[in-house]
């Protein structure tokens, strides 16, 4: 039905011509104890400098960290990360850090972790921080898109809880899923994110308000878990299952949920399908658990709005897949997407690539990209400020930076005067009262100034309301 599809329309597309390619034995990862456990998530995170997986591991929970480069086989003495006491469901780099990652397991916690650039050869048993908060086990982790240290939990409690990881508190709480959170995707400024639940419906929810601000029930009729994702344009798409268990793709927009923009019936393959979705060419590819193929669709403005570009087959089921952030693609070989195939031993890099003659940058297929910097402050986001992410250019490929650490500051419950960004505690003896005592003064102004904003803002809706003009 596809492949019949997409002859019947030959349309103009750059994309049309994408293919993937496994790299060869050796620039793949071997030896890797690839985690058993029986969760919907992709048990592998990938970011310019490090490939992360959840692994098997005796009495409680562990993941590996390897530096890209890497490759072969492992080494029998790398350490792994190994805090949680029970089992890690799921792991997340933060985009705005590449050395940051957090993780969360059946433990009831989450974990935000600092990974060294040399790895050295003890295991990382201590987390920067840790969040407790959920009273089942956390099952999903994800970072805020353009916002610094957020980020958000969802747990088999049916809860969801954003953090500021800066000061190791939750800073919002919501509990309007009665079931299973499926799971959750933040929208491309972060303003709101999607859920997915056992309860058949697709929410969208706004964190500020604490509220859901548009549902759908069973955009797929079929009982097994749905994923969904938001599209640049703040469409949804989703995958689940008919009645009839066929898998099936859609593509939603929240402000009018009564039809689907596109329905799309594939096959009857039984494995969830994971959605990867890539902004900037407003691809997306659907990796099945327990498929051996990667079906990778364009989301475009004209009907029929879903198009099937191709399929990527290869002999071995996926366990997982990791999907590399555009600004560590390859650029000098029109290298589009890379996807990190988990099998049960190892871990191969897929490369989707655009064939071009020449060797020049090729800026068509490489619009400006989300780049490492983040847009917003967690105070500015969590006053109701929105950014879209920072752009960056990939004409010259993406160099990551060097290390950057993140310091937490408790917050003392007690003291309601805003922390200073280094807490006392971390200067340890050293002679630097006078800058620490400017640091405060500063942060104390920047504090006032932005109420002192805030309170004009709120007189100015006010007085809008009493004068009748709103």
């Amino acid at each position: 039905q596809l492949r019949s599809m997409s002859r019947s329309i030959v349309r103009q597309s750059k994309f049309r011509h994408v293919f993937g390619q496994a790299v060869k034995t050796e620039q793949g990862y071997d030896d890797i104890r690839v985690s058993k456990v029986t969760w919907d998530s992709s048990f592998c995170a990938v970011n310019p400098k490090f490939l992360a997986v959840i692994v098997e591991s005796s009495g409680g929970g562990a993941f590996l960290v390897l530096p890209l480069s890497k490759m072969g086989r492992l080494d029998k003495n790398h350490p792994l990360v190994t805090g949680h006491a029970g089992p890690v469901l799921d792991i997340d780099w933060c985009p705005h850090n590449d050395n940051i990652l957090a993780s969360c397991s059946e433990d009831t916690t989450a974990m935000v972790w600092q990974i060294p650039d040399q790895m050295g050869t003890q295991p990382i048993s201590e987390p920067i921080v840790v969040l407790e908060g959920h009273s089942k086990r956390v099952g999903i982790v994800t970072w805020h898109p353009t916002a610094r240290n957020i980020l958000l939990t969802a747990g088999s409690d049916n809860l969801i809880i954003i953090w500021n990881v800066g000061t190791g508190e939750a800073l919002i709480s919501m509990d309007d899923h009665p079931d299973l959170i499926y799971n959750v995707s933040w929208n491309r400024n972060g303003s709101l994110f999607c859920t997915t639940c056992k309860d058949r419906r697709l929410r969208v929810c706004d964190p500020r308000k604490r509220e859901v601000v548009a549902e759908r029930m069973a955009p797929h009729e079929g009982i097994r878990p749905m994923r969904a994702i938001f599209t640049r344009d703040g469409n949804l798409f989703t995958t689940g299952f008919t009645r009839m268990s066929q898998r099936e793709l859609g593509l939603w927009d929240p402000t009018h949920f009564e039809e689907p923009i596109a329905l799309l019936e594939l096959d009857t393959s039984n494995g969830v399908l994971l959605p990867y979705y890539d902004p900037d060419t407003n691809m997306v590819y659907l990796c099945g658990k327990g498929d051996s193929s990667i079906r990778y669709f364009e989301i475009t403005e004209e009907p029929p709005y879903v198009h099937y570009l191709s399929t990527f087959s290869s002999k071995e089921p996926q366990r997982g897949m990791g999907f590399m952030p555009k600004r560590g693609v390859d650029v000098s070989k029109c290298e589009i997407a890379r996807l990190y195939k988990l099998h049960d031993k190892k871990c191969e890099p897929i490369a989707m690539t655009v064939p071009r003659k020449s060797d020049l940058f090729q800026d068509d297929l490489y619009p400006d990209t989300a780049g490492p910097d983040p847009a917003l402050e967690p105070e500015e986001w969590l006053e109701g400020r929105d950014e879209d992410p920072i752009l960056q250019s990939m004409r010259d490929g993406y160099v990551p930076p060097k290390s950057r650490e993140l310091k937490v500051a408790r917050k003392n419950v007690l003291d309601s005067r805003p922390t200073p960004r280094r807490s006392m505690s971390s200067r340890d003896g050293s002679p630097q009262l006078v800058d620490w005592l400017l640091e405060e003064v500063k942060n104390l102004k920047a504090t006032v100034l932005s109420q002192e904003k805030r309170i004009c803002d709120l007189e100015n809706k006010l007085s809008k309301y009493t004068n009748g003009t709103a």
